[in-house]
């Protein structure tokens, strides 16, 4: 069973993802918020496996109660994904900076709606490749850090490479069919240089890539 927390300050949109999420058997809405600050305490308090929060909220915005999510030890195994709508992709970024692992818009058809739940209860990123470097092209124009550029020299280049490519928004099998590797090898190579660089999970690799400059913006 999919255990999911909705955080969102209309309750009309709440109401309608809870009787989507509610067809399926495999997936249980646990619980409600109206803001990031009442989102924070029943994820503490329900332990779900993936929450839907939207950004822009009252009290505390769905940007920094998914820092905090992140940042807190305890909550590892909870995958936030944000609830955004079109015209919010800087929100979006900010959202992935702070620990989200990945992003939804509110017009997603149901049958897509329901596959990223469950891709997100798995761990893996919800990053469209077209979508995510229309992100990283707006919004990674800084130089690349310092501090992220050091965790690089830590990665095989082998490691490198994989990351380089699942920034692209290559999938694992993908990834495998690239460096003619297995798939397994090639989840093994996100895994370790996950660790290696402490991103939380996959969609936080790919921000690490970009502001690392492992992948140009422009170029891809």
């Amino acid at each position: 069973m999919i255990r999911v927390l909705l955080v969102d300050d209309q309750p009309l949109i709440r109401s309608g993802f809870r009787a989507l999420l509610e067809l399926d058997d495999d997936i249980e809405v646990v619980a409600e918020a109206a803001d990031g600050h009442e989102g924070l305490a029943l994820v503490k308090e329900q332990l779900p496996d993936v929450v839907l929060i939207d950004i822009q909220m009252p009290v505390m915005d769905g940007i920094e109660a998914t820092r905090r999510i992140a940042a807190d030890p305890a909550l590892a195994s909870v995958h936030v994904v944000v609830l955004t709508n079109y015209g919010m992709d800087e929100y979006v970024f900010d959202a992935l900076r702070a620990g989200a692992a990945g992003f939804l818009v509110k017009d997603i058809v149901p049958e897509d709606f329901l596959h990223a739940v469950r891709v997100a209860a798995r761990g893996d990123a919800l990053l469209a490749p077209a979508i995510t470097r229309k992100l990283i092209d707006r919004y990674v124009t800084q130089p690349p850090s310092t501090r992220t550029r050091s965790g690089l020299e830590e990665l095989t280049s082998r490691e490198r490479e994989a990351v380089a490519l699942a920034a692209q928004g290559l999938s694992n099998d993908e990834i495998a069919d690239r460096l003619v590797i297995s798939p397994l090898t090639a989840k093994t190579h996100i895994n370790r240089a996950m660790a290696k660089l402490h991103a939380r999970d996959r969609a936080q690799l790919v921000v690490l890539a970009y502001e690392s400059g492992l992948v140009a913006p422009r170029n891809s």
